[in-house]
């Protein structure tokens, strides 16, 4: 009798599972409409990625967020500068404030909570964690700007090369920046994608002084910003572009090298510290410690006999 009741009960569960798996996820009904196309006319609902919902709360959140008109304007600054250009990025920032603004402080709270320490300090931990979590995306933005830089600056003599040798094979300086963007495209997507907006804005209809100058104001690097500089004289006052380049390639060569040199000769004085404080302990274990050993070992007692 239970054997049987045993069986009964395993194939209804089976059978359970089975039509729940087929509804929920096998859907044979829409694999074969899908086949025969006979629900092509009708309306699909379409099935968002769970991503996409987290991305749109963080954005409302985002939106709940109050921030002045000079807040938001530095912050859309700095994101341009990180490389999020898109529409949504300064409301998903303030958003991502706002959840591990939150989420930090309940994560702390449930580990603190059991702990001795005293009433004062678990407060003075929430508010610690409030404010890492408030503030964490500005530094991640802060960081990743910072990064972002640094790659420009890294491309920018290897791309300024380019330039100077597409603007001496007779090609315009908006060819030629047009050029470089395609040829580093690859090597250096930073820069090619800094200079392809720069092509955008001049094909809208821009001047060149002006989108040179949101080329340098949206990059903030201090090396292209002179190579706009340079870039806006020679356009101004009808000088050689070619000659300008090439001159202010030599210039950056040189600053470059004394760049090089200059940390050359810190080196020294970095790796005093790391050889005093892990180098020297363990030569002297190794030079030091057999000795120490010996007279710990032999002459000790001989001196105790004595």
């Amino acid at each position: 009798m239970v054997l049987l009741f045993s069986v009964v009960l395993f194939l209804l569960l089976s059978l359970v599972f089975a039509a729940v798996g087929l509804k929920a996820w096998a859907r044979p009904k829409a694999a074969i409409d899908r086949i025969t196309g006979v629900a092509a006319g009708e309306t699909q609902v379409t099935v968002r990625h769970p991503s996409l919902v987290f991305h749109d709360l963080v954005k409302k959140l985002g939106a709940i967020l109050p921030a002045s008109p000079r807040d938001a304007t530095v912050m859309q600054r700095r994101l341009i500068r990180a490389g999020f250009r898109k529409p949504g990025a300064i409301k998903l920032l303030y958003g991502s404030k706002v959840l591990l603004g939150a989420l930090i402080p309940m994560a702390a709270a449930g580990v603190i909570a059991n702990s001795e320490t005293d009433a004062a300090n678990k407060v003075v931990g929430l508010l610690a964690a409030g404010a890492i979590g408030f503030f964490a995306p500005n530094e991640y933005v802060r960081m990743a700007a910072g990064r972002r830089q640094k790659e420009i600056k890294r491309g920018l003599p290897n791309a300024l090369d380019l330039l100077v040798v597409c603007v001496e094979s007779g090609l315009g300086l908006d060819q030629a920046i047009m050029q470089v963007a395609k040829e580093l495209q690859h090597a250096h997507p930073e820069i090619s994608e800094e200079f392809a907006l720069m092509n955008l804005e001049l094909k809208a209809g821009k001047r060149r002084a002006e989108a040179l100058r949101n080329l340098a104001e949206r990059t903030a690097v201090d090396e292209l910003k002179k190579l706009v500089a340079v870039l806006i004289q020679a356009d101004r006052f009808g000088t050689s572009v070619a000659q300008s380049l090439r001159a202010h390639s030599d210039y950056m060569r040189v600053q470059r090298r004394q760049e090089a040199e200059e940390k050359a000769a810190k080196l020294g004085v970095k790796l005093v510290f790391p050889i005093f404080f892990c180098i020297l302990p363990s030569l002297f274990v190794v030079t030091v410690g057999p000795m120490a050993v010996r007279i710990v070992r032999d002459l000790l007692p001989m001196m105790n006999n004595m």
